[in-house]
């Protein structure tokens, strides 16, 4: 397969911060010198957002690809307004993205047609990308490492560009290292073991 074409962002304002969160936590983002670029009012808004904001940033690259560039918290500011992210200011959590919500979010927005799609196969990504131009698929975040065996499926979202008969390829929002970020190409068999056989259909 040939290169996207469609511009690469990470979840992180700064690419490489993966390893350090997977080692220390959301604590680690405070030491992200790019943090201002996501739209966060505060170094600690951007720490407890960007931990959540694989969705925003599956988005984010979407809208890029037509000449669209929005700070990822923006986006995931507007999307909470539509119920697509829930904030619990108790215990500080935020549970999303919540797909029927982020549906309307990005049709009233940015007039993106998209739809949830639940119980897919991996083999059908092929004929969705045949509808809409792009697949954000739910897999497990252990896809960085396509060698190892994912503890569960599901709960991270990368961006799908392209599929084959045999091969599937995304953008990984939280990839730790080039190979694994952009243009990332699995045979369908490994990608299905991470796979959650859920995501969004969306067009361009």
């Amino acid at each position: 397969m040939q290169q996207s074409g469609v511009p690469y962002f990470s979840q992180w304002e700064t690419p490489g911060m993966t390893l350090p969160v997977l080692a220390e936590g959301s604590q680690a983002l405070l030491g992200d010198p790019l943090w201002r670029h996501s739209g966060a009012a505060t170094i600690e808004e951007y720490a407890r957002w960007a931990v959540n904001v694989c969705g925003m940033a599956c988005l984010k690259m979407i809208l890029a690809a037509r000449g669209e560039i929005h700070p990822t918290l923006e986006l995931a500011r507007a999307c909470t307004a539509y119920g697509g992210y829930v904030v619990n200011e108790i215990d500080a959590s935020i549970k999303g993205l919540i797909y029927a919500p982020f549906v309307r979010f990005a049709a009233d927005r940015f007039g993106l047609g998209a739809e949830t799609v639940t119980g897919v196969e991996t083999s059908a990504i092929l004929g969705l990308l045949s509808k809409r131009r792009f697949f954000i698929a739910s897999v497990n975040s252990g896809i960085r490492w396509p060698e190892r065996e994912p503890p569960s499926k599901g709960g991270h979202l990368v961006l799908v560009t392209s599929a084959s008969q045999e091969t599937i390829r995304f953008h990984n929002p939280s990839g730790h290292d080039e190979a694994s970020q952009a243009d990332v190409t699995l045979p369908l068999a490994v990608f299905d073991r991470f796979f959650g056989n859920r995501g969004i259909s969306v067009d361009a």
